[in-house]
């Protein structure tokens, strides 16, 4: 069986934007996904509240239009929210 490489070293996997919606913030122009939670299978911890988002739990995923500096895409800079911490980001 091929081994695995760790998820910090591999490549961003694809999410293309056809089932995401464009969401303007105060600091950009981000597309977001809802993740139901039988989609849901790993834990994220939550940029907004530094919990844990558990599997199963329903969530959002959010990645900017425009990457930053660093980045060759925007979808190296996606991050899972909670729902509620998500719509309270201003």
């Amino acid at each position: 069986m091929p081994r695995r490489l760790k998820k910090h070293v591999r490549a961003a996997r694809p999410l293309g934007s056809g089932h995401a919606s464009e969401v303007i913030k105060a600091d950009g122009v981000f597309d977001m996904r809802t993740v139901a939670g039988a989609a849901a299978v790993k834990s994220y911890r939550c940029p907004g509240c530094g919990q844990i988002i558990r599997p199963g739990q329903s969530h959002v995923v959010a990645w900017p239009k425009v990457p930053g500096l660093i980045s060759a895409s925007g979808l190296e800079e996606r991050r899972h929210w909670h729902t509620s911490c998500w719509q309270r980001r201003r």
